[in-house]
């Protein structure tokens, strides 16, 4: 007899609940919705590349118009298959690959004022066969990973001085981040940093004194580096300087209106060098409008809060901080660019999350999303009970 559609389906559901295949444990321990939300992310770059790689191109003087947007395609797609690699591994296999990311793009960032490329004032780039990698892209989801273990370690009382270590690792990333300079992502791994340290249940003194001390160095900046001294200035004094680039970013973003010029129709992109890298989102809003710019705010915000819902409700101290500690990375970076992009903040060359252009980022994001969707799948003893809630969400 021929199975009716609603057994064929029931028999198919069956079938894929008891794969035991990796892909299939993957598949059913894996949270669809930061799963799906990511890739939704993935998609939105690589289609708005095409709007803004021809203005790129003929800016850059490249004979192929959608040389950017090509790139971005490439990237987009080694980025998805990284992020589906990395979140297979287990917990301990993401702290060995943490180790391992962190070890070799601190190498690279000392090597920078060696063999870095310069460019705007700063060399925080390494050209490898064609590929532009910037290291510290790839260091800061090791480092919060890092961090998180270290205080679960030194939380357990054996001896290990977790807090001491991971202080040494966040410095030696600072100094080599200061020394390009990129105050950008100091600050970046600085908060997440600074989120790893509270949720690990550091007494409260610890935490008031970390912030003391990075306000304090955040503030030196200002007078110690020049690009930041004229950042500031430029923020603060906007009648006294060359504000075009962010002029014209705000100009496209008023431009659009509740429903956009149209894809690829965008006149400002045109005119301003960072269009299709920083000021990507300022693209987006000119030419889909105020209505679908402020529903790629809301994917990201679901993403980041319920990724920390998720990592929240974790059992384990080490996979609850890393968990949390990359989600808020994820939505601190995204938060700067957009901050920037409506003039709320001093201009900061800071990528928007799978959006902008660049492969660094692109890849680096990938990474940073594959760890905390690993940390947080679904595994036996994984998460706490509905009792055990308030405990995991403030450990000691």
């Amino acid at each position: 007899m021929t199975d009716t559609p609603q057994t064929f389906f029931n028999s198919q559901h069956t079938f894929l609940r008891s794969d035991q295949t990796m892909v299939g444990k993957w598949w059913w321990t894996m949270d669809r919705w930061l799963l799906g939300t990511v890739f939704i992310l993935i998609t939105l770059g690589v289609l708005l590349s095409f709007g803004t790689s021809p203005a790129a191109a003929a800016r850059l003087h490249y004979s192929d118009a959608f040389h950017f947007a090509i790139r971005q395609t490439v990237f987009g797609g080694i980025a998805a298959a990284l992020l589906v690699g990395v979140s297979m591994l287990s917990a301990r296999n993401i702290r060995r690959l943490a180790f391992f990311v962190y070890l070799a793009m601190i190498l690279l960032m000392a090597a920078l004022p060696f063999i870095g490329h310069e460019a705007k004032g700063a060399t925080r780039w390494i050209h490898l066969a064609g590929f532009t990698l910037q290291p510290s892209e790839f260091m800061k989801p090791a480092l919060v990973v890092l961090v998180a273990w270290m205080f679960a370690e030194g939380q357990k009382g054996e001896g290990v001085p977790g807090v001491f270590i991971a202080f040494c690792l966040y410095g030696i990333a600072v100094v080599l981040l200061l020394i390009q300079p990129d105050v950008g992502q100091t600050v970046l791994i600085t908060v997440a940093f600074g989120a790893a340290f509270w949720m690990a249940g550091v007494p409260i003194s610890w935490i008031m004194g970390l912030g003391v001390t990075a306000m304090a160095g955040l503030s030196s900046t200002y007078f110690l580096l020049p690009h930041v001294h004229a950042r500031v200035d430029t923020f603060l004094s906007p009648d006294k300087a060359d504000k075009h680039q962010i002029s014209q970013a705000s100009e496209a973003i008023w431009a659009g209106g509740l429903f956009g010029r149209g894809p690829g129709e965008g006149v400002m992109k045109r005119g301003v060098p960072d269009m299709h890298t920083d000021f990507a989102y300022s693209v987006l809003a000119e030419e889909y409008g105020l209505v679908f710019s402020l529903a790629l705010i809301g994917l990201f915000a679901f993403l980041v809060v319920r990724g920390l819902y998720k990592a929240l409700r974790l059992s384990d101290a080490f996979e609850q901080v890393a968990a949390a500690g990359l989600f808020v990375l994820v939505g601190q970076q995204a938060l700067i660019n957009v901050a920037v992009n409506l003039n709320m903040i001093p201009t900061k060359g800071m990528t928007l999350p799978f959006i902008s252009y660049g492969g660094s980022s692109m890849l680096a994001m990938g990474l940073t999303l594959g760890m905390a969707l690993g940390l947080t799948r679904r595994r036996p003893g994984a998460y706490t009970t509905s009792e055990g809630l308030a405990h995991a969400g403030a450990f000691a």
